[in-house]
């Protein structure tokens, strides 16, 4: 199985951290993508962009080694995405290399505009990577970022023209944080195992931005979704569906 988190700024991923991490140590693949690098955080202050850049690359690496995960940022400007085709198109090309089964984002309503983006494009992307006119597209092909080392995955090498990449069709579940407003169903994973794994990851980004969040605080949220499942800790979230599949029985 593949799964790709596809957030807009560097720790917006701590939401699924824990289901990321239980799927990797299970042996499947995971990527982290982020939309943009976060560079207008406060925390950087007057510094240069080439240093926030790679800060932030760093924030990135760090989290997807401690996971075990792929990653891969797009710079397509803090605050300044519009959700546009282009910017789905740049992800629908990264779909056709990685090849996800699932997706995971945020919400559609999200009060930062730059989330509610991500989730459009992240859904919009899924269409756009099933139309092979769309992908190779005259005047579409510019060489993207170096893509990930998927061994025998079929991947792009780095520096090839993507316009070669070839349409990705199999059914992509499109998973997003929960919002009490959704009219999509529910779905919970027990982090039981893991869920000491995404408080270090919490941990690392508190140390940079001096959030006043404890380990403890966030261990109990956790803890609270998991009340609701049967588990001592979950993550929560909307799978973007009309109905989950049929159960054989009630159990």
């Amino acid at each position: 199985m593949r799964i790709m988190a596809v957030f807009a700024h560097p720790d917006d991923e701590i939401g699924c951290i824990g289901t990321l991490a239980k799927h990797a140590a299970r042996g499947d693949e995971v990527m982290l993508v982020w939309t943009t690098l976060g560079e207008l955080a406060s925390q950087f202050g007057d510094a240069p962009h080439e240093e926030v850049t790679r800060v932030r690359r760093e924030h990135g690496a760090w989290v997807a080694e401690k996971i075990g995960a792929f990653h891969h940022f797009f710079d397509m400007g803090d605050s300044r995405m519009t959700g546009g085709r282009d910017e789905a198109l740049q992800l629908a090309r990264l779909y056709a290399q990685f090849r996800p089964d699932a997706v995971v984002t945020w919400s559609d309503d999200h009060p930062h505009p730059d989330h509610r983006m991500t989730a459009k494009i992240a859904f919009d992307a899924i269409t756009l990577a099933r139309i092979p006119k769309i992908l190779n597209e005259e005047g579409g092909g510019v060489p993207m970022a170096p893509a990930p080392d998927l061994g025998d995955a079929g991947a792009a090498d780095s520096g090839e023209d993507v316009r070669r990449l070839q349409a990705w069709r199999e059914p992509v579940r499109f998973y997003q944080y929960h919002a009490p407003a959704s009219p999509y169903p529910e779905v919970f994973t027990d982090i039981s195992d893991t869920a000491e794994v995404a408080a270090d990851v919490m941990a690392y980004y508190q140390a940079f931005y001096k959030w006043a969040l404890t380990r403890e605080q966030f261990l109990a949220t956790r803890a609270a979704a998991g009340r609701l499942c049967g588990a001592k800790y979950a993550e929560r979230f909307t799978l973007k569906a009309s109905h989950l599949p049929a159960r054989d029985f009630l159990h």
